[in-house]
């Protein structure tokens, strides 16, 4: 039996706890012995232990290992990941986000684990940090992938950033392997058309823009609010409601700048909420402000529920959304361009429906967990092979 140690930094909402939830639940299935290790979730953000419970999965909680950057707090954490991995002698570590990356890789290389693999769901050398932070993170990533055995990234457009721009990873050590999820409920969210509107109190004849992700700066909020006063004051004809979906560090902030906005009347914060489909299936479009991302879990989701969607074009973006085929791009930052998209959509429901079917038709073939588990098991496969039976040899 392969024993492989999953190491992510805490199970906040979003792709990639969800991945490695999926990943730890099917691989234990599968044979595999899967051991999922985890920090512990802030104040601010959604947590997904509820997902992990749902799977049968019971993750290793390291309450040191934390988002912040804190010394005293990581090195705890590393030493407790190296006592762990000696104990438990895996196979593999493999390693999800940046600071689980470090000292998970960290850990796991000076506790001579035979095969180490880190997965990349998008990057932190653009947007997160000062450019004087990013290089030093930088230099610390080449250092670790140097003694990485393969680096999994989740988009091509990000892989094309890492190999050639940043050169973090040479291309013969990297692997594009595409998220995967259980799109079943938004693949028949239909079924609970309606609801959201009746437990809000919405009318029938308004539209509903929606964003759904953390309210951290690098989501770019304020673009989406810039975006629905330009089409509130553009568009009067237009009946529109927004939909702001998510909590994190900056909802006062943000219900602020949309009251001075004189958007009060006109937008609902709704704070986190397990049941997205029952969401998506009342939106009429999907919307993704950000200025960096790996790959798009809510436009995969919005996607697979029928809606389309308009994006900025950032990161593997536009690996997911097909511009002007499933959806809309704009380039980051271009609110006049992303507020026009939006409200041609919104002015016309025949490209509305056609670009949400394109969209379903899309991620229901490419983004299913069971592709996900098969690309990662190939993976494994493939590198037991090469090292271990090499080694035992």
């Amino acid at each position: 039996m392969t024993k492989v140690i999953r190491i992510i930094a805490r199970l906040n909402v979003g792709g990639p706890a969800i991945h490695a939830i999926l990943l730890s639940a099917s691989l234990n299935k599968a044979g595999y012995r899967d051991i999922l290790v985890c920090g512990e979730v802030g104040d601010s953000e959604g947590d997904m232990s509820y997902l992990a419970k749902s799977y049968g999965v019971e993750p290793v909680y390291i309450p040191e290992l934390t988002r912040e950057i804190s010394p005293a707090k990581d090195f705890k954490a590393f030493l407790k990941l190296y006592s762990l991995i000696k104990k438990e002698k895996p196979d593999i570590v493999h390693t999800h986000t940046a600071k689980a990356g470090a000292l998970g890789r960290l850990a796991a290389i000076l506790a001579g684990v035979p095969i180490k693999v880190h997965t990349f769901h998008g990057h932190i050398f653009d947007g997160y940090f000062s450019p004087a932070k990013a290089n030093i993170f930088l230099i610390i990533e080449r250092f670790l992938t140097a003694f990485t055995d393969k680096i999994v990234i989740v988009s091509n457009r990000v892989k094309e950033e890492m190999v050639h721009k940043l050169k973090v990873v040479e291309d013969a050590k990297s692997v594009v392997i595409p998220l995967g999820f259980e799109l079943g409920n938004f693949l028949n969210c239909e079924k609970k058309k309606g609801l959201f509107r009746k437990r809000l109190g919405i009318e029938e004849d308004l539209l509903l823009v929606g964003i759904v992700g953390r309210l951290v700066p690098i989501k770019n909020h304020r673009m989406f609010l810039d975006a629905a006063r330009q089409i509130k004051d553009a568009n009067p004809g237009i009946k529109v409601k927004f939909i702001v979906v998510g909590d994190g560090e900056l909802r006062a902030k943000l219900e602020k700048y949309a009251e001075d906005l004189g958007l009060a009347g006109s937008i609902v914060f709704t704070g986190w909420v397990k049941d997205l489909a029952e969401i998506y299936t009342d939106l009429d479009v999907v919307v993704l402000s950000s200025f960096n991302e790996g790959t798009p879990v809510s436009l995969i989701e919005a996607m697979a529920s029928g809606k389309p969607v308009v994006s900025t074009d950032v990161g593997g973006v536009r690996d997911v959304v097909e511009d002007g085929k499933s959806g809309f791009l704009v380039e980051a930052g271009d609110t006049a361009g992303f507020s026009s998209k939006i409200a041609m959509l919104l002015k016309n429901p025949g490209m509305r429906a056609s670009s949400g079917a394109e969209g379903r038709k899309t991620v229901a073939r490419k983004y299913t967990k069971e592709r996900l588990v098969r690309d990662i098991e190939g993976l494994y496969t493939d590198l037991v092979s090469r090292k271990l039976k090499k080694a035992r040899t």
